[in-house]
């Protein structure tokens, strides 16, 4: 009934008047069927992508006309259109080629940028979990835990602290942990392994339907490959008693599918006077499978776990008293160990050339501890202020879609839409925060208890195309269902709590010309607050609204350069917060960030490539006084930018930097986070099937502050607490080798 009447609108704007159009296949050379590829008519803007058969449909085609087939990876062809293609079928064959920027077509997508910033991605591949994050302009990470907590992260003027304000997600798999132990959006990456990254999507803002829980500052999707071409064996060793390995293996392929098997191990002491005795272990499998025809699935499996010990953050005062180093610790009895398993399914059925069904599955096992001390002897001038947080959780999740695209007018115009439907199941058994000594012995539990926390959702988005216009709108509808017991209650004390909202989003683009993208954004997003807070509020201001809107432009001069820019304005609501280190809930009221992203891209030549951004933000308190009203930690200046080179005389490699200003650690600015600039470097040797490498972080040898806060604390021999910045150090001069094998 909703396809007929979707059809009979659509009738309304039609006329009688039929336009050319040209369909066919894209495949690489070995005549594989190639999806994603795009299609662009330069002449008009029009543009598509092939679907999972390498199958393409695109109208209003006209003799003349120019037509490219573009995908990173592979040469651009460029058809132009004769008397005898209009409405014809072709077939193109793609060929391999060295990734470069003029593999990138500027069309009118919501989010084209993420297509120029995988370049960024191909032309220096990430090297650890940490660089993961950093390849989306204007977002920083800190890491303050030993190397194996989730790190701290910053983009557009958020201390989004582990993840409360970026929705990230891994081939569909959701990232975020909702009411964690720890912290709300807790987000742990560690069990990606960076060689089977293919690419990153992602988008700044709150304007997409299919992004819901989280994606307030924005989201990121992290993309792994399919399949390897070759098997690889890699060893790195570096300083601090580092040593990491990786295997990729081909465990089958044939004509329709295909399975692959990868390993990490990563082992390290880390710079720190006391050991972190850190390691991780990382297994990944997949299996894919494509007929070539209307099938597409692939199957996921993998496991994570990891320990350490920290040195934690460490007061200013002491260092500046001699007492301990930089890298010296007052409790290095910190630290912890998480695991996580999960399994992931997901499927597409090309139901014809205008329709498709997207599902996927998830069910994930996840255990996380860690021990801390932030205030030493502040509470306890006894046994110190060591707290653990634990936590025992199983995911179930799943969604489905479904896809449709309608040609209208004179068939100059194009009508797409898909809705979809989903849920997401937390279960999650003995969450608490407890105080301790040692590790081993509990002084007092503050909070225990189960959670349970429902996500279900639907969403309806719409996309208009006519000739260089294209307009995005949807709406998405959440449901949540909140449940908590208190086993810290002498009685049962269950609460419950349900809540909805409804987001509407509008995009609209606008190509003037094949080389000019310009784009304005709107839409209203949130994020979930911890159960632990909903229950305790009575589900009053639960779900705080974020309310953006971006107004930019993305401009290629010439194919290899592209020059982003946007000014953006967020405002969020009020909500309440759940200190996951105190286990105590605290009130924040609105605020309002507003800012500026530059970015550049240049392929100088086929083998050396540039790429830049500087972001800037003001962000403040919406409700304080002038002079009060700074948001702790927030950054309002930021940049990175690297050169990478390839393929000279056997070399490559790439230089890079980040920096961040000065920037509040409290509301008056009294306290202030010391900013930094880094640069890391790395190059490589290839002959025949070997390469070796040499990573350096930290090539300066700069003196820099990782995480930085402003706690009040008291040490042992202190009698009155103090208030100042703490500390984790960042990185000296870190150096690795590493050699690496493919057969």
């Amino acid at each position: 009934m909703k396809k007929q009447i979707i059809y009979i609108l659509l009738m309304l704007f039609c006329t009688s008047t039929y336009a050319h159009d040209l369909n066919g296949k894209v495949l690489s050379e070995n005549k594989t069927a190639l999806e994603g590829v795009g299609v662009y008519n330069k002449t008009t803007g029009g543009y598509t992508y092939t679907n999972v058969s390498g199958y393409f449909e695109l109208d209003d085609i006209s003799v003349g006309d120019v037509i490219y087939f573009y995908s990173l990876g592979y040469k651009n062809q460029q058809l132009t259109i004769t008397e005898a293609q209009l409405n014809s079928t072709v077939e193109i064959i793609l060929q391999e080629s060295a990734v470069s920027l003029d593999q990138v077509v500027l069309v009118s997508k919501v989010n084209a940028l993420s297509n120029f910033v995988n370049v960024d991605v191909k032309a220096n591949p990430v090297k650890s979990s940490q660089e993961i994050l950093r390849k989306v302009p204007g977002l920083i990470i800190g890491q303050h835990a030993g190397g194996g907590k989730a790190e701290q992260i910053f983009l557009r003027g958020f201390d989004i602290d582990h993840g409360t304000d970026l929705a990230i997600n891994v081939d569909g798999l959701p990232v975020n942990m909702v009411s964690h132990a720890h912290g709300q959006g807790y987000s742990d990456m560690h069990f990606i392994i960076p060689e089977t990254i293919d690419n990153i999507d992602f988008g700044k803002g709150p304007y997409y339907v299919h992004k819901g829980n989280f994606n307030t500052a924005g989201y990121v999707d992290l993309k792994t490959k399919r399949k390897i071409d070759k098997n690889t064996v890699s060893l790195e060793l570096g300083q601090f008693n580092t040593l990491r390995t990786l295997g990729m293996f081909k465990v089958a392929e044939s004509d329709f599918s295909n399975a692959y098997l990868a390993s990490e191990l990563v082992l390290t002491d880390g710079p720190f006077e006391s050991s972190q005795n850190f390691n991780r272990i990382n297994i990944m499998g997949r299996y894919s499978f494509n007929n070539r025809k209307d099938q597409d699935l692939t199957l996921t499996l993998s496991h994570f776990q990891s320990k350490w010990d920290a040195s934690g953050q460490i007061p200013q005062r002491s260092v500046d008293a001699g007492s301990i180093s930089r890298f010296g610790a007052i409790d290095d009895t910190e630290g912890g160990n998480t695991s996580r398993s999960n399994l992931l399914l997901n499927h597409t059925k090309q139901l014809d050339e205008h329709s498709r069904v997207k599902s996927k599955a998830y069910l994930t096992q996840y255990d996380f501890e860690l021990f801390s001390n932030f205030t030493f002897f502040l509470e306890d001038p006894v046994n110190g202020d060591q707290i653990r947080q634990s936590e025992d959780r199983t995911i179930i999740g799943a969604e489905t879609s479904y896809e449709h695209s309608v040609h209208i007018g004179n068939h100059d115009s194009q009508f797409k839409y898909e809705s979809g439907i989903g849920f997401r199941y937390d279960d999650v058994n003995d969450v608490q925060l407890s105080r301790t000594k040692n590790r081993q012995t509990l002084l007092e539990r503050l909070a225990f208890g189960d959670v349970d926390e429902l996500n279900a959702y639907g969403f309806f988005d719409i996309t208009y195309k006519k000739n260089k216009w294209t307009l995005n709108t949807g709406l998405r509808l959440d449901y949540f269902k909140f449940d908590y017991i208190d086993k810290l209650s002498e009685t049962y004390d269950s609460k419950s709590e349900n809540k909805l909202f409804l987001g509407p989003k509008l995009n609209i683009i606008y190509a003037p010309t094949s080389n000019l993208q310009l784009f304005a954004k709107s839409g209203i997003g949130y994020h979930s607050n911890d159960t632990r807070v909903v229950t305790a509020n009575n589900g009053k201001e639960i779900l705080p609204l974020a309310y953006g809107a971006d107004l930019g432009a993305i401009y290629k001069p010439i194919d290899r350069l592209a020059i982003n820019v946007a000014l953006w304005s967020l405002f969020l609501d009020q909500e309440f917060v759940y200190v996951g280190d105190a286990g105590i809930v605290e009130p924040s009221g609105k605020t309002k960030r507003l800012g500026l992203d530059f970015g550049l891209r240049y392929q100088l030549t086929d083998w050396l490539y540039a790429n830049g951004d500087i972001n800037y933000t003001y962000a403040r308190s919406s409700e304080d006084p002038s002079g009060q009203d700074y948001i702790p930690l927030a950054p309002d200046l930021t940049s990175s930018a690297g050169l990478s080179f390839s393929n000279i005389n056997n070399f490559s490699g790439g230089i890079n930097y980040k920096f961040v200003k000065d920037r509040p650690a409290n509301e008056d600015n009294s306290i202030v986070a010391e900013g930094y600039f880094v640069t890391d470097l790395n190059i490589n040797y290839s002959i025949k099937n070997w390469t070796l490498g040499i990573i350096v972080e930290n090539l300066f040898d700069t003196e820099w502050n990782e995480t930085q806060f402003a706690t009040e604390s008291r040490l042992f021999n202190e009698t009155e607490p103090v208030e100042e910045i703490h500390f984790t150090p960042g990185t000296p001069f870190y150096l690795r080798g590493k050699v690496s094998v493919t057969f």
